[in-house]
Parts: structure tokens; C-alpha cells; sequence
């Protein structure tokens, strides 16, 4: 050992995680932290140098390292408090253990201190003091890690100004940490200034935490080296991204108040009770008046996209979404999220339904998000809740990517399991097959999505409307209204101008999109009247898509295989493929089917099996049941839609195809039943004739009332097998539809 030998540390510029700490100071310095939350900590570095020995020392190199791996001992001197403690650190750095300030002693006279312990980081047992948790629920309990070490390391004052180690306690406890795990103990995790500024230059061109802390692996020789984790990189990354955000946030304000002031119909909101002129604000929203309008129409299903976070976008931009007529996203408003709690989510989903008038989606669709999820439950309770596929499947690219290192295959066997499943049993067997051919039934990642696949995997979502053009449609990003305008670079002066244009883009497509559909008809592939229907009736891109549906009928083909009275029950398949049989309960007297594939139901565009029903059953036009407004070329027309529905449902249940479909079904169960013996058959024959007597003066007496009227209609005017015309003094005979009657007659030749 060098007796009396004075170290004199070298205590870098910044924020020292020592300083004037008394007993009461002790939990301020460390949070109340224990060892095991310190890897979650948001901490600062506290710029002390302790990676390179030439800054703890001025001798010569040969008795650096000889101080280096000095040992503590009574009477060894310190130039200074801080010097002691960054010793004793450097100490425990390669010892194996975290440190931390325990008590201080102060001068009676002036007030100085005079005395300071620094101990064990597991030093004495946590404080279970009910005052500090009473009032409030622990969520998330800490592990406990204090475990009454006495490792410690006392200084006193000398009379001369330096400070001499009065104790020194060397035995642990508790087991040490090995050399390539000590960069995780919190007392060691600091961010340097050349680091600083790696991570600086490194955000500003987009890289995400994860790839800043493997450049600096790389450049520093290991992660032991670099002296600090991921986490820590995180939040420093985020603290920059506050204060940037802190500094730029009077450009929002500004512009929000002076778009306020052009139009009282722009709505914005500031979370809380913060004033405009604190800069200092919470979240941020705003909605045009275009994107209240637009959600009159189509806000039956939203999208919050928090693309930004996994993007690693600088700006904490977050908009809620739709989708309009012609298939293409519309904006619902959007906001700064700059606290991300759930009380400030919820704040903002209020705000936000305040803004579209109280009225709550269908459904909406958010990132795998823990507390969005949680505010959704407070602000839609109604709503179908669907976490973002494409979200997902990146995660699942990050969480498992040694898997998709080692098995090429595992990303399309994933993409089929969760894409290409048409049953739950197909899924769950399908997903526990997918585990144990890759060895992951104890992955924790996937057991926990597994939990969750209610709220993202397709075949649990069909039966809810989230107006997807497709059922098979893959894991597209839900971030696409604002692509090509907003980036990784994007910063808030920059963003306004580039928000504008995003708008104006949109804007021009939609309309010319509404050009398209008005002027130039599509090109009919069948001579199907319901095709022609659909061409008056939808968009050009929905019209198209139902194209797709309708031709596609022609390879599958319908049979019955139950008949309950006005529910029949068909299944639809390809030639040959009767195992991947889909299933339509079909209402005979509503025109209404639903099919097991749900369709409809997920995208409220009708499928092929249904049609194929229809088809077979001359069911010639589609029932209005099946033609959402939000698709038509009218969506913003001012017709209310449930009146315009029950007008079209009306006229519909007058039509000729409904009528005939009834009687025809109503007339084939009366065979059936009338035909079990000879006595109900003659009883069936004399009730037919009585009711053929009953339907042809019915129709006489309709014609007298059509003609007494002036004017002719089309569907009841017949009278002995004739169509007259409207003009009495016309003689020209038009032959009638003669369907009712030869329904009636058909049953009395069957009768004989």
C-alpha cells in the first residue's frame, strides 16, 4: 500500500449523482429506486468520468494502475468528498456492485458537511411506510432487492480541508456481479459527452434507440464498454425530444389560433388547465372543418395512428383516420402527444369525440398499446377495439429475430396462420402447430399476443365493419394518409407547411376520384341487371371490387342442404372443393343472407357466396340491405341515411323478384306438406282452386282501379291474361307476367 497517499480525482462537468445529500436527501438522489428498477430508470448521466484512468489521475500510467486496483483502507486521503466517492465507485465498478450516498454529517458551527457514508446500493430494507402508499394503488410492484448489505465506505473532514476514509466494510452479503453485466448497475450508467453527441448526430438522421446502441456497441468494443444500456439511451433520446418540442410549441399555437380565427368552425384544444402562453403544454388537438364533415359521413370506423413512436419519428404526431367512398384514408383530426399516461389519452379520445359531435365509431384501430387500450375502454366501451396488424408483424420481425435468422420459412408460416385461417379451430390449431414446429411454446412475447388475438387476428374481427377492401387483405401500415410528406426528419417548422400540402393532396384525389365515377362509366362484364345496378349505384373503385365478387360466382356453385320454413340453408363451393364449403343462411321472406366467410360484415361489400345463393334462387337486384350508403357515389348527399334505407326497403319489398321468390317458396312447402297422402292432396287441390278464383278477381279489381286512376302499373294492371294499357281508348293487348297465376296453376297440374 502508499501510505498518506492523496487521490485527487478528476471530477468531470455536468450533473454529479453526489453532491450535499443529507439522510433526508438520500431518496431524491436515488428516486427510491431499487437495484432492479434502476434498469428502467429515467436517469441523467451524472458525468463523472470513470472509463478512461487518466482522468482519475495525474501520476505517471504505471501508478494509475496501481491506484486502479488500490483497495479501500482506513486513513486513506481524499483531495475532496466527490474524489471519495468517485473512488470508492470506481472500486465497486470493478468489484461488482452498485453504490449509492447513505447518510451525511454536519458542522454544529457553519453548517457544512463534514462526514458522508457511501454504501452498498442493497445497503438496509425498502421502506414499507403505509403513509407513502395508502392513497395510492401499486400497479406494478417492485422487486425487492435491499437485502441489509453492510459493504460501506465512511469519510471524515480533516482539520487540513482533506477528507480520510474512517471506515471501510468489504464483505457482501450477497452474490457479486461478473464483469459483462456491471454496465447495468445504475451507479455505473453514464451517458459521456462524446456518446451525448453520437446519440444527438444518430437521432437527427432517424435512427431509433436500438440502432444508436448497436453503432455504439460496435464503436466502443462491446456493450460492457459502452457504460450504459438501451434503456438509458431511450430516455435521454426522449428528454431531447421533450425539450426540442418544449422549445418549438408557440409555432403550434400560433398556427392553431390563427386557423381558429380564418374559420370558427377549426376545432383545438389543449389538454388541461394550461394556459396558451405556457409553453410548458400537454397533449395537443385540432380538426378541420373538412375532417368533421368527412366524419359525418364515414366515421363509422377510425384508425389512431401512432406510427410515429415505431418509426422513431421526431415529431410525436398522431392522426385519427378513415376511410371515404372511394376506398381512400380521410383525416379525422390529429394531435401532439407529448404525455403519453392514460389520463392524458383519455383527455384526448374526449376531446376527440367532443369534436365529431359526441358520436363514437363502430370501430377503431390503434398500435399494440397497453394504455391506449386502457382509454379506449373508458371513452368507446362499445367500440370494436382492433390492435394494427402491420404494428405486429414488425414487433414480431424485432421480438423473434432469431428466429427469423435460423428459419427462412417461419415469417410465411406466420403470415398464413394469422391471415389465411377461415375458422377459429383452423387459427388455434394452426397457432399451437406454428409454436411447436419452431420450439416457441414458452416464448413470452407470443403467449401474451396470443392473449390479445381477439383484438388482431382477422378471423375474431369478422364480424364487425372496419371497411377493408378485402378479407385476405395483408398487414398494410395504417400510417398511409400523411406518407411521402412526414418523415423521420420532419421538425415542427417544417411540419405546417408539409401538413398543408398532405391536405391539398388528398383533397385533389378525392375529387378526382368523384370525376372518375361520374364520368366515365365502367365496362360491364355481365349481362346480370344486378352489375348495372351496382354501376349506378357505387363508386368506381367499389364497383370494381364488386365486379370481382360478382364474376366470380360463376365458378361456385349452390346447393340446399336444409330448408327451416323462411331459413334456408346453402353451401357454396368451387368444383371439387366441397371441404372448403362456405355456409349461407339464407331469409327468404327479408332477401337476407349471411354467409360464414363474413364478408359483408367486415367490409360491407357482399361476397361471392352470397350472390352465388342468388343466383340460383333468381334473386335479380341487389336488396338495398346490401348496398351501404358510405360506398355509393350519394355518400354526402343530405338524404338521411336510415330514411333513405327504409324508402329503398319499401319500394324493394314491392318488387316483382320478392313477390315471386315468396310464392315460389311459400308454394314449394305446400307441396311438400300437401303431398304426404291422398287426403291432403285433394284437400290442397279444392283450397288451390278457391285460391286461384280469389287472386284472379283480385287482379280484375286492380286493373279497374289502376285504369280509374288515369295511369297504368307496370306490376298488377292484367285482366284475362292481359296487360292493357293506360289510354282506354289504346286496343293494343300486352301479354301479362303471368307468374302468380302460373305458380297457382303449376300447383293444381301437379295436384292433377
Amino acid at each position: 500500500m502508499m501510505d498518506n497517499e492523496v487521490l485527487d480525482f478528476d471530477i468531470g462537468v455536468g450533473v454529479s449523482s453526489g453532491g450535499d445529500v443529507d439522510d433526508d436527501a438520500i431518496d431524491i438522489e436515488h428516486h427510491g429506486l431499487d437495484e432492479d428498477d434502476m434498469l428502467d430508470s429515467p436517469i441523467m448521466p451524472c458525468g463523472i468520468s470513470l472509463g478512461n484512468s487518466e482522468n482519475y489521475f495525474p501520476n505517471q500510467e504505471e501508478e494509475q494502475q496501481d491506484l486502479l486496483d488500490l483497495e479501500p483502507y482506513d486513513g486513506l486521503e481524499f483531495e475532496s468528498e466527490e474524489a471519495a466517492k468517485a473512488f470508492y465507485n470506481s472500486y465497486a465498478r470493478r468489484i461488482g456492485f452498485s453504490t449509492r450516498v447513505s447518510s451525511s454529517r454536519r458542522s454544529r458551527r457553519d453548517g457544512a458537511i463534514i462526514q458522508r457514508q457511501f454504501v452498498c446500493a442493497k445497503e438496509g430494507f425498502r421502506n414499507m411506510n403505509e403513509k407513502r402508499t395508502k392513497d395510492r394503488e401499486i400497479k406494478r410492484p417492485r422487486t425487492i432487492t435491499r437485502v441489509g448489505c453492510k459493504a460501506s465506505l465512511s469519510v471524515k473532514m480533516h482539520d487540513s480541508g482533506k477528507w480520510l476514509v474512517s471506515g471501510f466494510v468489504k464483505e457482501h452479503n450477497h452474490d457479486l456481479v461478473p464483469p459483462d453485466q456491471v454496465h447495468c448497475l445504475r451507479s455505473h450508467r453514464q451517458i459521456s459527452g462524446p456518446a451525448k453527441t453520437l446519440i444527438d448526430t444518430l437521432q437527427a438522421a432517424g435512427m431509433g434507440p436500438r440502432r444508436i446502441m448497436s453503432a455504439l456497441i460496435k464503436e466502443y468494443g462491446g456493450i460492457s464498454k459502452v457504460g450504459f444500456t438501451e434503456v438509458d439511451c431511450r430516455n435521454y433520446m426522449r428528454n431531447n425530444r421533450q425539450k426540442s418540442i418544449e422549445g418549438d410549441i408557440q409555432l403550434l399555437l400560433d398556427y392553431l389560433r390563427q386557423m381558429n380565427a380564418d374559420n370558427p368552425n377549426f376545432f383545438y384544444a389543449l389538454q388541461g388547465g394550461t394556459t396558451e402562453d405556457d409553453h410548458s403544454v400537454g397533449n395537443v388537438f385540432w380538426a378541420d372543418p373538412k375532417a368533421r364533415t368527412d366524419f359525418a359521413y364515414f366515421g363509422d370506423t377510425v384508425t389512431f395512428d401512432t406510427t410515429y413512436r415505431s418509426n422513431r419519428y421526431r415529431l410525436p404526431f398522431a392522426p385519427f383516420t378513415g376511410v371515404n367512398h372511394h376506398g381512400q384514408p380521410i383525416l379525422f383530426g390529429c394531435a401532439f402527444i407529448i404525455n403519453e399516461t392514460e389520463a392524458s389519452f383519455v383527455w384526448l379520445f374526449n376531446t376527440w369525440l367532443a369534436a365529431m359531435s359526441a358520436h363514437p365509431p363502430v370501430s377503431i384501430t390503434t398500435d399494440h398499446d397497453a394504455v391506449i387500450r386502457a382509454a379506449i375502454m373508458q371513452v368507446f366501451p362499445a367500440a370494436r377495439h382492433r390492435f394494427c396488424k402491420w404494428h405486429i408483424f414488425k414487433k414480431c420481425q424485432e421480438k423473434l429475430s432469431h428466429v427469423f435468422l435460423t428459419h427462412p420459412f417461419f415469417e410465411s408460416d406466420f403470415d398464413k396462420c394469422v391471415n389465411l385461417t377461415d375458422t377459429l379451430e383452423d387459427f388455434e390449431s394452426c397457432w399451437f402447430s406454428l409454436l411447436d414446429k419452431y420450439e416457441l411454446r414458452d416464448h413470452d412475447w407470443l403467449q401474451a399476443l396470443y392473449s390479445d388475438r381477439r383484438q388482431w387476428v382477422p378471423v375474431y374481427l369478422r364480424d364487425t365493419f372496419f371497411a377493408e377492401m378485402s378479407l385476405a387483405q395483408r398487414s398494410d401500415s395504417i400510417n398511409s394518409y400523411f406518407d411521402g410528406y412526414i418523415n423521420a426528419s420532419t421538425n415542427l417548422s417544417q411540419f405546417f407547411k408539409l401538413y398543408e400540402k398532405a391536405l391539398e393532396s388528398r383533397l385533389e384525389k378525392e375529387v378526382k376520384a368523384d370525376y372518375d365515377t361520374m364520368n366515365s362509366p365502367p365496362v360491364l362484364k355481365t349481362p346480370s341487371p344486378m352489375e348495372k345496378q351496382a354501376s349506378d349505384l357505387y363508386t368506381r373503385k367499389l364497383f370494381i371490387r364488386f365486379q370481382e365478387e360478382l364474376v366470380g360466382t360463376l365458378t361456385f356453385m349452390a346447393s340446399k342442404a336444409h330448408d327451416d320454413g323462411d331459413l334456408v340453408t346453402y353451401t357454396v363451393a368451387k368444383y371439387g372443393e366441397a371441404h372448403k364449403a362456405h355456409f349461407i343462411k339464407f331469409n327468404v321472406l327479408e332477401m337476407r343472407a349471411n354467409c360464414s366467410c363474413q364478408m359483408f360484415e367486415f367490409s360491407g361489400i357482399i361476397c361471392r357466396h352470397i350472390l352465388a345463393v342468388f343466383r340460383v334462387t333468381n334473386l335479380l337486384t341487389l336488396p338495398p340491405y346490401y348496398i351501404l350508403k358510405r360506398w355509393t357515389r350519394n355518400a354526402k348527399s343530405s338524404v338521411i341515411f336510415d330514411d333513405y334505407n327504409l324508402h329503398a326497403y319499401a319500394n324493394y319489398l314491392e318488387s316483382h323478384t320478392v313477390r315471386y321468390n315468396t310464392l315460389r317458396h311459400k308454394a314449394s312447402n305446400f307441396l311438400q306438406e300437401a303431398g304426404k297422402s291422398l287426403y291432403t292432396c285433394d284437400v290442397a287441390v279444392v283450397a288451390l282452386q278457391e285460391a286461384a278464383k280469389t287472386v284472379s278477381l283480385a287482379m280484375n279489381k286492380e286493373v279497374r282501379r289502376t285504369m280509374a286512376n288515369g295511369h297504368f302499373k307496370e306490376s298488377s294492371s292484367v285482366t284475362d291474361g292481359k296487360r292493357m294499357c293506360c289510354n282506354e281508348d289504346c286496343q293494343q293487348d300486352v301479354p301479362a307476367q303471368p307468374e302468380v297465376r302460373f305458380i297457382l296453376f303449376s300447383i293444381l297440374a301437379f295436384f292433377g
